[in-house]
């Protein structure tokens, strides 16, 4: 449909887990990339911190997107596309996964006819084109729609619902191709004449972890607290560059900012300890495996991203990477992975096998709760993607 002075897209918003993203289906998009690009900035309202003509979050939570469409694989049910839209630039980083928002994919596939629902439980097989592998997702079903009402509980989301089972174990070398770039459980970069220790992992997401005292951190800061520290920050950016460079993201540590500002992310990992949550819960240490405070697109996540998720749980079932070595001693035998993050707790299962020296992931599987919130048209100017 076209207006004198407008556009229209049909549109969704789901949340995913503890994101919010914006689904538009592949049809309704051009096929040119610029002119792409162009309507999903206008639709959030970007470049803009308030995004405030458009339907994003201001927030690198809410400022997701999932592109959906029929499957280009035979070993899948539907093709997603994730981008993370920028509010401060005009810029779609493309090069990641969102598993938080993939927890909505399956629902919304099912939804709107993608996959035939089956009961009581409908498996969906989503190809996530910005890795070209697939992920498995348990939703449940309904009377022919996926269920909302449940008693999964997901720290940083209000109240509960219904369980999404998603399994990771087939999402490793989502950027260089294995588990460890270097092949190495730890890694030393240096940065502005200092050495720092660092384990790059590959799965799910490309991931940077550090241990808070190599930074001169407790690691139970809040998100706001590190950010406020402008050379911490200088400091974790520099450092993420050369990781950058190692994962085959960029050629120089400085494009990252630019060219990378999603991937890789970085964590800070501590033992398990207390501390006060940013939702007002106190989180004690016997209640956590591991604790973490980890970056995104240049800024601190307010929970933690389910790739995030699982590549910690990756790193954890590898020995000698800085996750394992702070992690609890007792659940490096265990099914089971607690992360304390700054809004709680969240578990995830993850095992892996001895191959030669090399580690490999048998089994990463995670639970969300997704729901669809709006559907309906979105009114974009005209003069915005034609200018």
């Amino acid at each position: 449909m076209m207006l004198d002075e407008m556009q229209t897209i049909p549109c969704t918003i789901m949340r995913g887990g503890t994101s919010k993203g914006i689904f538009i289906r592949e049809e309704d998009l051009p096929k040119d990339q610029t002119k792409r690009d162009k309507i999903i900035l206008a639709v959030f309202g970007s470049p803009d911190v308030r995004q405030i003509d458009g339907l994003g979050g201001a927030d690198v939570l809410t400022s997701k997107l999932a592109i959906i469409g029929p499957p280009t694989r035979d070993d899948a049910d539907v093709d997603y596309t994730f981008g993370q839209v920028s509010f401060e630039k005009p810029f779609i980083d493309y090069k990641g996964n969102c598993g938080n928002i993939s927890a909505a994919v399956g629902p919304y596939a099912i939804d709107c006819g993608l996959v035939k629902a089956v009961e009581p439980m409908t498996t969906v097989r989503i190809h996530l084109t910005n890795s070209q592998q697939i992920l498995t997702a348990e939703v449940p079903v309904k009377d022919g729609k996926p269920r909302v009402d449940g008693d999964c509980v997901i720290s940083g989301v209000p109240g509960t619902g219904a369980r999404i089972d998603l399994d990771w174990s087939q999402i490793t070398g989502t950027v260089c191709g294995k588990l460890l770039p270097t092949d190495r459980p730890k890694d030393m970069l240096f940065v502005d004449g200092k050495e720092y220790e660092v384990s790059l992992v590959d799965a799910g997401n490309p991931l940077v972890f550090i241990k808070a005292e190599s930074l001169g951190m407790k690691g139970t800061e809040t998100p706001t607290e590190i950010e406020e520290n402008k050379a911490l920050m200088e400091t974790i950016e520099k450092i993420r560059g050369r990781a950058a460079v190692i994962f085959g993201l960029v050629e120089q540590p400085e494009d990252a900012k630019t060219l990378s500002p999603y991937n890789p992310f970085f964590a800070i990992i501590s033992s398990p300890q207390d501390y006060h949550c940013y939702n007002g819960s106190d989180m004690k240490k016997e209640d956590v495996d591991v604790v973490s405070r980890l970056l995104f697109m240049l800024h601190m996540h307010k929970t933690y991203p389910i790739t995030g998720t699982v590549c910690t749980a990756a790193a954890a079932r590898i020995p000698g990477t800085v996750v394992w070595e702070v992690m609890r001693e007792s659940a490096k035998n265990e099914k089971i992975l607690r992360i304390g993050h700054p809004g709680g707790a969240l578990d995830v299962c993850a095992t892996a096998s001895d191959e030669g020296g090399i580690a490999k992931m048998e089994s990463i599987k995670v639970f969300r709760t997704a729901r669809k919130i709006m559907e309906g048209t979105c009114f974009i100017r005209t003069s915005v993607i034609e200018g």
